[in-house]
């Protein structure tokens, strides 16, 4: 297996770069096994299956003119695969002793002269096992990594091998968007943007290839046209409306994350509603945060935050590639109505705006070409990002069926988006083994108790649930 040096993309180098005082930019996730593990049989899996993806025995080296993937010629899974002890207070549950350390560890940096990732391994956790994983946003965005630990995980397949031509193309892509991307709205421009029509992930394979012919004339205007107007509105967008959970973080994190609900119940509500899955759990998003703002003496009627959400740009079967290759759009979420069917459809309304919309696309050319600036420049666009929104938010869609691990089962997932600037709040929503969950990772300067929000979830669910099934449905008298 080839271990040469690689050129960093523009975008990773920009996630590399992005680390603050307040906010890392790690992926942390944790993983619930039963029965418990041996430190011995994880290393030898990881060892075995996750390291055939190159990126993982890589160090990020930065220079003046950005950065470069490096083989790590020291590189021992000791290092990366650590034992680590839930040190319990008086009173603490495993659970809350859990939360905690991955609040510390989400602030705590990775090693920048080894491969920028580590696992955290609890032996012994509620009849088990837990394991806590970090890995810096430079390595991978979320859809690919959940393809990684999919492949690691009993039966996983392989990462395929790619050809040398096909990685150099690879690594190459983001360039070559960013390029295009940002000059000047010229024709080529437009005509970049524009091409297939069939969707972001298209639009960026086309972008890597400038050798392909563009479309008509018709279809340059009209995508110039919208191109213009995304712009226009990503410039003049308003700062996002001040709550409590907007504000200077301190650097502490605390994370929570809630019990499965069923998706099956999830999908239900969306069939009476008229709605997809996500339009419903960001719907109870919205009422979970609005009711503990409630709770802490803050009225949010009338309010809405918005929330930067990823959007995935590239075609599902090229997850294992690694690197970022979303965009962000901005989602603005009404916690002010208290009415959940009515919340719901302002949701769905919202979502509806931003189908068709290009500010993913260059959202993400834009995090590119921050990957060329120095840092204080860096640092200066993208919180323009971080001073229109309240939070980070994703959405990622698990196996419908539980996984076997090492022989153990993985009994829950659940991991936390990283915030940048002085974003303070990251909401994941994952579904896994026929169930959806809520995780929560928070500044504890802004929100220093996230569990409260979480506890929130289940009833707006509920009660949106009950609210749906008093409503007529299609086909009913009357309906």
């Amino acid at each position: 297996m080839s271990h040469a040096a690689e050129r960093m993309s523009r975008v990773d180098t920009a996630w590399l770069r992005m680390d603050n005082e307040v906010n890392l930019m790690m992926i942390v996730g944790v993983w619930l096994l039963t029965p418990a593990l041996t430190l011995e049989a994880l290393r030898e899996r990881i060892e075995s299956k996750l390291l055939k993806y190159e990126r993982f025995r890589h160090k990020a080296v930065a220079d003046a003119m950005g950065a470069t993937w490096v083989p790590d010629d020291d590189f021992d899974i000791a290092r990366h695969v650590v034992r680590a002890t839930l040190q319990r207070q008086p009173g603490e549950s495993e659970r809350h002793a859990l939360q905690r350390l991955c609040g510390e560890l989400a602030m705590t940096p990775l090693d920048p002269a080894r491969p920028l990732w580590q696992f955290h391994f609890i032996e012994d956790y509620e009849g088990g096992s837990a394991l806590v994983a970090r890995v810096h946003h430079c390595i991978g965005d979320g859809i690919a990594l959940i393809s990684v630990m999919m492949s690691i995980t009993d039966g996983g397949a392989e990462p395929p091998k790619r050809r040398k031509r096909e990685a150099a193309e690879d690594a190459g892509e983001a360039d070559w968007l960013a390029d295009a991307v940002l000059k000047p709205l010229t024709d080529l421009t437009i005509k970049a943007i524009g091409m297939y029509g069939g969707g972001m992930a298209k639009s960026i394979d086309m972008l890597a290839n400038p050798y392909q012919p563009l479309l008509g004339s018709m279809d340059m205007a009209r995508t110039g046209y919208k191109v213009l107007g995304d712009v226009a509105a990503l410039a003049v967008m308003p700062d996002d409306s001040p709550t409590l959970l907007k504000g200077k973080p301190a650097g502490r994190k605390a994370v929570a994350w809630s019990e499965p609900m069923s998706l099956d119940a999830v999908k239900t509500i969306g069939k009476g509603l008229g709605c997809s899955v996500n339009d419903v759990l960001l719907g109870c998003v919205a009422g979970a945060i609005g009711e503990y703002l409630r709770g802490r003496g803050e009225d949010p009627a009338g309010k809405e935050i918005r929330a930067m959400v990823p959007v995935n740009l590239r075609p599902l079967d090229k997850a294992w590639q690694l690197g970022n290759r979303f965009g962000l759009a901005p989602l603005v979420l009404p916690i002010g109505i208290s009415n959940p069917v009515e919340r719901t459809y302002a949701v769905h309304q919202r979502m509806n705006e931003l189908k068709g919309s290009y500010q993913p696309l260059l959202a993400f050319a834009v995090l590119a070409m921050s990957g060329l600036f120095i840092k204080p420049v860096q640092d200066a666009v993208l919180g323009m990002f971080a001073k229109k929104a309240t939070a980070v938010m994703t959405n990622v869609p698990g196996p419908a069926a539980p996984l076997k691990f090492c022989g153990s089962t993985l009994r829950q997932t659940m991991f936390w988006v990283p915030a940048s600037g002085d974003i303070g709040v990251g909401v994941s929503i994952l579904s896994y083994g026929g169930g959806v969950q809520f995780g929560l990772i928070t500044d504890a300067g802004l929100c220093p108790e996230p569990q409260q929000i979480i506890d929130r979830f289940e009833p707006e669910f509920e009660k949106l649930l009950y609210l749906t099934l008093m409503l007529p449905w299609a086909g009913q008298d009357g309906a």
